[in-house]
């Protein structure tokens, strides 16, 4: 069972509560800050082919594009909660308390952190008001029980990387069909050194990450209310089933669950 938290009133955040389930996620990223908890079961976090077991009662912080995966063990289920937080909106409230911005995926396994965060997901999912909503994420934003000792995870090189002219293409025109020759000649490199490159910088081969940024972009035009039928053209899929599994592959529901919210 898994259910979506989404209010227009509220669109700094994204919540999830998923029960006993086996699905698994391939390597992806977001273009938002992401902290979830382990409620049961064993799972493991994975990011730059690195790997570290979590316990439940485990909470774990991912900064805004940084590729990783967390999933149950292999035949095993797993309870979880997330929340996806816009990273300018989480960058602002850490600045507004003089706080600094994380760089790095983050383990924090002290109770009263996941209690915290259950606190605060339990809110989010409740009737409470729109005001008392923000104040809670707020609170638990300034609270700064997210943090924890740095995890194995890989985040996106500064801006200067030669590589930084391909993501931007990547994210700001994911139906973009550019080849493999035309994205290495874009880097100033020859085929072979931009794939192992890109490969090495993002964890991901240029057609992963450009998969991952098409799923990116439809989830935002998901929660505008788009419709299923036009996005798989729009965004650069062979056909709709491509991109539904795509899209369950990385989100671990089909668009129009995702879509529905709850």
């Amino acid at each position: 069972m898994s259910e979506l938290f989404r209010d227009p009133a509220l669109p700094c955040v994204e919540a999830r509560r998923a029960c006993r389930t086996r699905a698994c996620y391939l390597p992806h990223s977001h273009p938002s800050v992401s902290i979830g908890v382990v409620d049961a079961g064993a799972s493991v976090f994975s990011s730059g082919g690195r790997r570290v077991a979590l316990a439940p009662g485990a909470l774990v912080m991912v900064p805004a594009d940084c590729v990783h995966a967390c999933n149950p063990l292999p035949g095993g289920a797993w309870s979880y909660q997330m929340l996806h937080l816009q990273a300018d909106w989480f960058a602002a409230e850490l600045a507004a308390c003089g706080a600094p911005l994380p760089m790095v995926a983050m383990l924090n396994q002290a109770p009263q952190a996941y209690a915290a965060f259950c606190a605060l997901n339990a809110c989010l999912f409740s009737a409470a008001s729109v005001a008392d909503k923000t104040a809670a994420l707020r609170d638990f934003v300034a609270s700064g029980l997210w943090r924890g000792a740095p995890l194995p995870a890989r985040a996106w090189p500064t801006a200067g990387n030669r590589l930084e002219r391909v993501r931007r293409l990547l994210l700001d025109d994911p139906a973009n069909a550019a080849s493999l020759a035309e994205l290495a000649a874009l880097a100033g490199m020859s085929r072979h050194h931009f794939l192992r490159a890109f490969r090495a910088e993002t964890g991901l081969t240029p057609h992963a990450f450009r998969l991952d940024a098409r799923i990116n972009r439809a989830r935002a035009l998901l929660r505008r209310g788009a419709a299923l039928a036009e996005l798989a053209q729009a965004l650069g899929f062979a056909d709709q089933a491509h991109f539904q599994r795509a899209f369950k592959a990385r989100v671990a529901l089909t668009p129009g669950r995702y879509r529905g919210r709850r």
